[in-house]
């Protein structure tokens, strides 16, 4: 078996995790190749001293791997996402921090949830993705890296003003939010920024997306749940030259009147899903459903 490592540096939380990890699979045997800048990053610490095969990119991964391996909290997880692209490696969340959504196996059980991987005990939920093109070309936002896993987000940049954003579905003129920004969200980005604006919860398989105003000026503009296959186009105005436009956390400036085509990739990321880990257990201890005494 042939597994792909990459992951985040937390001195007090990733050490214990990442030795715990190179142990259980080199007492199975597991070949493990690491990130490239991970490793340098291993050696510098002194966490590591044996060579290992290394990748940089989704060129470097195959169906010769069974999974990558992501150490860190979810945020590891969309950087991980950039790394697999359409490789078809699913994705195996080690969480190093707070309860996440997405990196659900938690430090405490990792011998045990390991043991499923080399047993080849689990499965895997097909995430949608969203893509972006913008009219004038923009080179801030690179055609190989022109996606998003949790959300593409346009907002406010160098001012405290409102911006305008013009927003068609299937070229139908939907609305112009007055607003600090608009969330494009994916039913994985669901529990992530638009529900902090007020959006609704959708499970991982539904095949819809989120529309969520960020801090309207009109309050009757509320999240809107569309089809998945839906092609949105947004053209933003305000007082300054430029907005922010952001995939996940990567972030570019795009010139006022631009025009910005979303809709859902045509590839998906693979997330691993270990026994009793499920999306609704982890729903239910991250936002403490159930923990009312009258239960």
């Amino acid at each position: 078996m042939k597994v792909a490592i990459y992951g985040q540096y937390y001195q007090n939380s990733t050490e214990p995790i990442i030795k715990d990890i190179f142990m259980f699979f080199s007492a199975n045997n597991v070949e493990m190749v690491i990130e490239e800048n991970f490793l340098n990053m291993l050696y510098e610490k002194e966490l590591i001293k044996k060579e290992y095969q290394t990748f940089s990119s989704s060129n470097s991964l195959d169906n010769s791997f069974e999974m990558l391996i992501s150490i860190g909290g979810d945020g590891t997880i969309l950087r991980a996402a950039t790394l697999v692209r359409n490789s078809g490696v699913p994705i195996l969340g080690i969480n190093a921090g707070r309860l996440g959504f997405l990196a659900t196996v938690q430090k405490e059980n990792i011998d045990s949830f390991l043991q499923f991987v080399i047993d080849k005990n689990y499965t895997t939920s097909e995430r949608t993705l969203l893509s972006i093109t913008c009219d004038p070309k923009n080179d801030a936002i690179p055609e190989d890296l022109n996606f998003a896993m949790n959300e593409i987000t346009v907002s406010r940049k160098d001012t405290t003003s409102m911006i305008t954003v013009e927003t068609s579905l299937n070229n139908e003129y939907l609305n112009s939010y007055w607003a600090d920004g608009l969330i494009i969200s994916t039913p994985t980005g669901s529990t992530g920024y638009s529900l902090s604006c007020g959006g609704p919860l959708l499970t991982p398989d539904v095949k819809s997306l989120v529309i969520t105003p960020i801090a309207p000026h009109n309050l009757t503009a509320r999240p809107l749940v569309i089809p998945d296959d839906t092609e949105i186009k947004l053209r933003v105005s305000g007082r300054e030259d430029q907005y922010l436009v952001s995939l996940d956390s990567r972030i570019s400036s795009v010139k006022n009147e631009s025009v910005l085509t979303i809709k859902k990739t045509n590839f998906k990321i693979k997330m691993v899903e270990i026994p009793g880990e499920t999306f609704l257990k982890t729903l239910r201890n991250k936002l403490l459903w159930g923990e009312d005494k009258r239960n």
